[in-house]
C-alpha cells in the first residue's frame, strides 16, 4: 500500500511539473530577417520558416521538416496563429498556413529549404519565396518523397 501511495504521489508530482513547465514556456517568436532570398520569416533564433504547398507534413516528412511548435499564442509579425496537432501540440501558423523548419538549415539566415520543390519561405506579407530548384539528379533530402505528407 505504501508503495502504491508513493507511486501515485510521484506520478502526480511529475504531471504537475510538466504542466507547469509547459505553462511557463515562452510563446514562439516570428520575425523577419534578410537572407540571400530577401527578407523572410524566421523564428526567434533567426532560422528560416517554411510553408508546404501540398498540405500537412507528417511522419517521415516531419523528420526533415519539423513543425514550428509553441506552448502559447506566438508573438511577432501580423497574421500569426496556431494549429492543434495530434497529441495536443500547437504548431505556429502564418495566415492559416502551418510553419516548418528545414533540418538542413542549422544556422540563422540559411535558406536551403527554399530550393526544395513544394517548399517556400515567406515574406512578411505572405508572398512565397522559392530558390531555383535543384537539378533532377540531385539527391532528395531525407524524409522527402516517401509519402510522409498528406493533403
Amino acid at each position: 500500500m505504501r508503495r502504491l501511495a508513493l507511486l501515485a504521489l510521484t506520478a502526480l508530482t511529475t504531471v504537475f511539473a510538466v504542466s507547469s513547465a509547459l505553462a511557463a514556456a515562452p510563446p514562439a517568436k516570428v520575425g523577419v530577417r534578410s537572407t540571400p532570398l530577401g527578407s523572410v520569416l524566421v523564428d526567434g533564433r533567426g532560422r528560416t520558416l517554411y510553408v508546404f504547398d501540398l498540405g500537412a507534413c507528417t511522419g517521415s516528412c516531419a523528420a526533415a521538416w519539423p513543425p514550428y511548435l509553441t506552448a502559447a499564442k506566438p508573438k511577432g509579425v501580423a497574421k500569426l496563429g496556431t494549429k492543434k496537432l495530434a497529441g495536443g501540440r500547437l504548431q505556429v501558423t502564418f495566415g492559416g498556413k502551418p510553419l516548418y523548419h528545414y533540418a538542413a538549415d542549422v544556422k540563422p539566415g540559411q535558406v536551403a529549404g527554399a530550393s526544395v520543390a513544394h517548399w517556400f519561405a515567406l515574406t512578411s506579407t505572405g508572398a512565397k519565396v522559392h530558390a531555383p530548384t535543384a537539378p533532377p539528379d540531385a539527391p532528395m533530402p531525407p524524409g522527402y518523397g516517401d509519402g510522409g505528407y498528406r493533403r
